[in-house]
């Protein structure tokens, strides 16, 4: 099985945040070939951010916890996503409204797309 591995250091979130990035109403993803290997191998280095300004703690945290649902689900499929990137995800308020029926195909979409770049 897949975990997930947090990022823990400013200069991981640098390097990240300055390589591949795709946009979306409900979030935003950042992506950089690994530049550090994970504990074990099959890990997904990956992180979900959200800003402070977005509503109060427990609606961040609701937020946070859709998009890594769908993350979690997405390992499953084959292919999905690539382990060989280090991921950022920023949540959006708009995320906190929205069925994550919706958001999956969404997000497949957009790592689809960072795989093609």
């Amino acid at each position: 099985m897949v975990k997930l591995e947090s990022l823990k250091k400013s200069n991981q979130f640098q390097k990240t945040l300055k390589e591949k990035k795709i946009h979306s109403d409900f979030f935003s993803i950042f992506a950089s070939k690994n530049f550090y290997t994970p504990k074990h191998k099959t890990n997904l280095l990956i992180s979900f951010v959200m800003k402070k300004k977005i509503g109060n703690a427990v609606k961040r945290n609701k937020i946070r916890r859709k998009l890594k649902a769908i993350v979690q689900k997405l390992l499953k499929k084959r292919g999905a996503i690539s382990r060989d990137y280090t991921y950022i995800v920023f949540g959006k308020s708009n995320a906190y409204i929205q069925k994550q029926k919706i958001l999956m195909p969404l997000m497949e979409n957009s790592f689809n797309k960072i795989k093609i770049k």
